[in-house]
């Protein structure tokens, strides 16, 4: 349990930071190299995980043809969208936010590469 608390509050203040920071789209397409077994973000295809293809400003758990895990549709229950902060926060730590997830990645452990990532996934939604 304190991991998981130490997890959540590094993920509040790393949430805080990249309120108002901006990544580098190009930077980040270098980092979702990493994420491109499982996804791509440019096109509206799914692999092992959904595209994510237009994902910042998406609900959580809505790109069609993709099975969602029964853990991630419960997390996206009450509305929730992939926002920067939310993304910020998922991209730290997914088993941490959505116990139950199906993604297996450990996360991004850098801020800056997360923020790199979100600038380049904001770059997508217009492919």
């Amino acid at each position: 349990m304190p991991l998981r608390l130490f997890l959540m509050s590094a993920c509040l203040c790393l949430r805080a930071g990249l309120a108002h920071a901006d990544g580098e789209a190009e930077a980040g397409a270098q980092v979702f190299k990493k994420c491109g077994a499982c996804h791509t973000a440019s096109e509206p295809v799914n692999r092992v995980g959904p595209s994510l293809m237009g994902v910042v400003g998406r609900p959580v758990a809505t790109f069609a043809g993709y099975g969602y895990s029964d853990a991630m549709k419960a997390f996206g229950a009450d509305g929730k969208v992939w926002d920067e902060n939310l993304l910020a926060e998922y991209l730290l730590s997914p088993k941490a936010v959505v116990t139950g997830t199906k993604m297996s990645f450990a996360g991004l452990k850098k801020p800056q590469d997360i923020e790199n990532v979100i600038a380049y996934l904001k770059t997508t939604a217009t492919k």
